[in-house]
């Protein structure tokens, strides 16, 4: 990818933090920050030169930070001291010490796309000139990403304060030429990784081991990739439950503007302005009781015409006859009294009618999220922070000044909250998925969409087993890791935030909600075929065979001489004609779409087969985005 980001400290945005992380894209650095960030780094050489004490500079770090560094190494009077030292000042040993000693994390590399993109969040705030680091170092770690050398990060070790100090040691000790890196898809040692790109590594200067590893980069790499992936999520869900609800041919007036407008959480007014959209010309909505057929199992004498004889299903009515509608002569006034596959009740269970409210809330709290992380990609998260234009200024502590903003609470809370909400998403999307395949919710659908003549087919059934068990590990895994600090350095760091923990499990969650999701689009495409076609063979029925075609589908339809017969034949006329009137029964035309876009990789499941393949395919499609707007033509 040819793009460039410019880095200026002041505009990186989350697009472009993902261009860089997932697309290649490289960086670089906007000249005239370079000028400030070059004025702070002889601002802070020059109070070195001059002897003022600066915290991290000439003192040590954390519980040490009251250890003033001397003019020369006590050790040197020890035997074999030099073994292992650098070369250079006590001060180059410091910041070259404080990322060698604290590269100690473990468990399995992070993904390159999370490295890239703390390279890219490092680089970006250092770019602010506040924090001491020189030119040519932050050039080298520009020239480091832009090579394509990612650091080996081992996914655990920062409790999110000082920053995520561990894993950023990781980050820059293949800098240094040490570490692990990846380069052109080889596990390499850091140095040799360098030098296959043709960099060289860097000594530190005065505080700048503590510019590289001091700040959040780690939580909010990943907390923005996290975001980045359910925004999508949060469209295919909303696809999902619009698929499901045409599939039910269910009811639109809990979607309607002016009952949000009652409401107008933002999350809740735009799912459900989205998911009328996506219903947009479905003639299946608030479709009237008595059209929708129930499934029957198909009979080789369920259909007389060639063309039906292809159907591998049959339907079905019943009558209510007059005798039985006491209390609800108003109701059968506006509906005819057949009974097929929809329940005579005027509103959906709460997994359809409350789609807005809890999809809604989900939105809210990534946008939450997401207005917290674009302030902390252009902050300055380090420690102490460098002013040295203030004015006025009498003493080095009122231009080099200790503070917190490397705590990574603000971060934490804010995935806390999407941590949260990500089991609540995948939760009403299974109970959708699970009111699809039981037959006693399905709403005259066949058990488990499958037409089961013989016996032998379990169809969707064990889909929802998945789907459940996914649901029950995103639960279990919602826990906030922000509530249990766990002090540290000698409790000189006796608060500290677990943001990296909190958004590194929600980038982890973010993929099996994906999966629960795609789930419910595999089962919902089912679904929606099975209602479709039921329906358009009602009308093909009503069209070519009158009242005495679909009166043979009515299960109780008393015979001539019987009781009732001459209502039960006016009553029958007038649903035939009803269906015969009516146009061709579909979706949506986005629903439409997507259905479309998934048959080209899944065949309609007409007797039990593998599933497997089916599943990676509907994951794999999810995963890509493919039901995004962006990829909905």
């Amino acid at each position: 990818m040819s793009k460039t980001i410019l880095l200026d400290g002041g505009s990186l945005t989350r697009a472009q933090l993902v261009a860089v992380a997932r697309d290649g894209a490289e960086v670089a650095l906007d000249a005239k920050q370079l000028e400030r960030v070059q004025r702070a780094a002889d601002f802070l050489a020059d109070k070195v030169n001059c002897g003022e004490p600066t915290y991290g500079v000439t003192t040590g770090f954390g519980s040490n930070a009251d250890k003033l560094l001397g003019a020369h190494r006590v050790r040197d009077e020890l035997s074999g001291s030099r073994t292992g030292v650098p070369e250079g000042t006590l001060l180059e040993e410091l910041q070259h010490n404080l990322i060698t000693t604290h590269a100690v994390c473990v468990g399995k590399p992070f993904g390159e796309d999370v490295v890239r993109a703390m390279l890219a969040i490092r680089i970006n705030t250092l770019m602010r000139g506040h924090s001491g680091i020189r030119v040519c170092t932050l050039q080298a770690l520009a020239a480091m990403l832009n090579a394509g050398v990612v650091p080996v990060v081992p996914e655990k070790g920062s409790v999110g304060a000082s920053g995520d100090l561990a894993p950023l040691s990781h980050l820059a000790i293949v800098l240094l030429g040490g570490g692990e890196a990846f380069y052109q898809g080889e596990r390499l040692p850091g140095g040799e990784a360098l030098q296959r790109a043709g960099l060289q590594p860097v000594r530190l200067s005065f505080k700048e081991g503590l510019a590289l590893n001091n700040g959040t980069a780690q939580m909010l790499a990943t907390g923005t990739l996290a975001l980045h992936d359910l925004e999508r999520l949060l469209d295919a869900a909303d696809l999902a439950a619009a698929m499901t609800l045409d599939a039910f041919a269910g009811r639109s007036g809990a979607l309607r503007p002016e009952v949000h407008e009652l409401r107008p959480h933002p999350g809740q007014v735009a799912m459900a302005a989205h998911v009328r959209e996506l219903l947009q010309g479905s003639t299946l909505l608030d479709i009237p009781y008595h059209l929708v057929p129930r499934f029957k199992p198909w009979t080789a004498e369920a259909w007389s015409e060639p063309d039906d004889q292809a159907l591998s299903f049959d339907i079905g009515w019943d009558w209510v006859p007059a005798n039985q509608r006491h209390g609800r002569e108003a109701f059968y006034a506006r509906f005819l009294p057949f009974k097929g596959g929809k329940k005579h009740q005027p509103q959906d269970a709460y997994c359809l009618r409350c789609m807005p409210q809890v999809h809604g809330a989900v939105r809210d709290a990534w946008a939450q999220a997401c207005r917290v992380f674009d302030i902390e990609l252009n902050a300055v998260t380090d420690n102490p922070l460098i002013f040295p234009d203030a004015e006025g200024a009498r003493f080095i502590e009122e231009q080099v000044i200790s503070a917190g903003h490397f705590h990574g609470m603000p971060l934490a809370l804010a995935m806390s909250y999407v941590k949260a909400a990500i089991p609540v998403l995948a939760s009403i999307s299974e109970r959708r998925l699970n009111k699809l395949v039981d037959p006693a919710t399905n709403d005259g659908l066949p058990a488990f969409l499958s037409g089961n003549e013989d016996g032998t087919d379990s169809g969707f059934m064990i889909v929802q087993y998945t789907a459940a068990a996914l649901v029950n590990d995103l639960a279990t895994r919602a826990h906030p890791a922000s509530v249990y600090s766990v002090p540290t350095s000698a409790n000189a760091e006796d608060h500290v935030s677990m943001g990296a923990n909190e958004a590194r499990h929600v980038l982890e969650m973010i993929e099996d909600l994906g999966h629960v999701i795609a789930l419910e689009l595999y089962t919902a495409a089912q679904a929606l075929d099975y209602r479709q076609e039921m329906l358009n063979a009602a009308r093909r029925l009503a069209q070519r065979g009158g009242w005495q075609a679909l009166a043979a589908k009515v299960s109780n339809a008393p015979h001539e001489g019987q009781p009732h017969h001459e209502q039960f034949v006016a009553e029958a006329q007038q649903l035939a004609a009803a269906l015969a009137a009516s146009s061709d029964f579909h979706a949506g035309a986005d629903v439409r779409r997507a259905h479309a876009a998934l048959r080209q990789h899944i065949d309609f499941l007409h007797r039990d087969r593998a599933l497997d393949g089916d599943v990676r395919s509907i994951c794999e499609l999810v995963r890509r985005g493919a039901f995004h707007p962006a990829h909905a033509n």
